[in-house]
């Protein structure tokens, strides 16, 4: 496809990355010639220097044969006229990036009236993935697929975990058969696991399991000591610290929030009355204590400095191991220094606005065929989680599993069949209908036949 992305800041750069990586036509906007050398340096792609709301500077960028504009700039006012230039000088779908809350209570109006294909939050985006990994209080990741029903949970295995030394074909039986290992990561090592791999304590797993299931589950294999989550403390109070507050309070959880800028407490003072906001530095470990870091039972580290958030998890590691610990992280280029440092999950909103806008991409591309209804990037990027809905007959259709000719480093986790969620053996086949979800190594699956070493469509 020809896609136009508007704004080369962390987001666009990381789009424009991920999305030329896939063999797509990339032209980025930016008005800094600056902020776009990096990029024309480290990928093959076009660059304009110019503003996305200018008729002129959209033409040169080629609006007209694109397929797909992108607008996230850090201006919301900038990012919504730009697609509607965009939607009015040329024939392509369009997807702005908006942080900005109040324009985001009237986004469906906002859509209809613009013709924005999709509007994206990052900020809410990451809010909602932390509330849920606070609803889940194991869990380090979650990956949710079939509409909410079935969710695809990134556990650590404990020494006291009765997992240490159970070969995968024991877990199943052990577990029942709607419970499925789907990815392993060994010594930082990733595959995709068979009936034989022996779990150890230390190992990363991913599991897909029914949402009804996901409490039954971490009772039985005690993969920690975090029970459930009543009051939160996060440091900074930015836009992810207010959305998520307005999340965790609307499920009975108590939340702090310590913020060092006095304008910016009053905002949240006013804004969210049922939480308690405190005028200090989140660096100070006498502040910390004082308001309970010790005791409470998850601690989120949202301030606009990556490092800052990476100590702060840290030290609230040191005071109380049976914390839970959420990091913001903005530069992934630190994630190999802190893999194996007690920070927690790692939150990056430009990841995720990145996983979102892939998603899209692919299944624009796709439009016609068994396309991509949800896309997830795990293990550092190194895994892709993905659920296709079977729209056509196809080469995988109607024939035994067993029978088809899959890629290796490819597992067919879940089927869902309207009511009904099915943990595929060899002999269960894929129908016309069904949602299928699918983990594997490979990259840029687009439709459902791509599972195959040979496919066909």
């Amino acid at each position: 496809m020809n896609i136009i992305i508007a704004g080369c800041g962390k987001v666009g750069y990381v789009l424009a990355q991920q999305l030329n990586d896939e063999n797509h036509n990339i032209t980025i906007i930016d008005t800094s010639a600056e902020r776009l050398q990096p990029a024309l340096s480290a990928m093959d792609i076009q660059g304009i220097v110019g503003n996305a709301t200018s008729f002129l500077t959209m033409q040169e960028a080629g609006i007209e044969s694109a397929n797909l504009f992108i607008a996230v700039t850090s201006d919301d006012e900038i990012n919504l006229l730009s697609c509607l230039i965009a939607k009015k000088s040329g024939n392509c779908q369009t997807i702005a990036r908006v942080r900005n809350p109040e324009y985001f209570k009237e986004i469906s109006y906002l859509k209809q009236c613009m013709g924005i294909e999709m509007v994206m939050n990052p900020e809410f985006a990451a809010a909602k993935e932390i509330a849920h990994l606070i609803q889940v209080p194991d869990a380090m990741e979650i990956d949710t697929f079939a509409k909410g029903r079935v969710d695809l949970l990134k556990v650590a295995i404990s020494e006291n975990s009765p997992l240490h030394n159970m070969k995968v074909i024991e877990f199943s039986r052990r577990f029942g058969k709607n419970i499925l290992i789907c990815i392993l990561e060994h010594n930082h090592m990733i595959t995709i696991p068979n009936g034989e791999t022996i779990l150890q304590a230390g190992d990363i797993i991913s599991v897909i399991l029914p949402k009804e299931k996901i409490n039954a589950f971490h009772q039985a294999t005690k993969l920690s000591t975090i029970h459930d989550i009543k009051d939160v403390i996060i440091a900074g109070g930015g836009t992810i610290s207010y959305y998520l507050a307005k999340l965790l309070l609307e499920s009975g959880i108590h939340v702090k929030i310590i913020e060092k800028n006095r304008e910016r407490c009053d905002f949240l003072s006013i804004s969210l009355p049922k939480a308690t906001i405190i005028h200090a530095d989140a660096t100070d470990h006498d502040i910390m204590m004082e308001e309970g870091l010790a005791n409470t039972n998850a601690f989120v580290a949202l301030t606009n400095i990556d490092e800052e958030n990476v100590f702060l998890s840290l030290y609230a590691n040191k005071v109380s191991s049976k914390c839970k610990k959420i990091t913001k992280m903005n530069r992934l280029t630190l994630n190999e220094i802190i893999d194996d440092l007690p920070v927690g999950s790692i939150i990056s909103p430009k990841n995720i606005t990145a996983e979102y806008i892939l998603q899209y991409a692919r299944s624009h591309d796709n439009s016609l065929g068994s396309n991509v209804k949800a896309l997830y990037r795990l293990m550092d990027n190194r895994v892709e989680a993905l659920e296709f809905h079977v729209e056509t007959q196809s080469t995988v259709t109607d024939i035994p599993l067993m029978e088809l000719q899959l890629k290796n480093e490819l597992l067919i986790c879940c089927i869902v069949r309207s009511n009904q969620i099915i943990t595929p053996s060899g002999r269960d086949t894929i129908q016309i209908g069904d949602t299928v979800v699918v983990v594997t190594t490979h990259k840029g699956l687009r439709d459902i036949s791509d599972i195959l070493k040979n496919p066909v469509r």
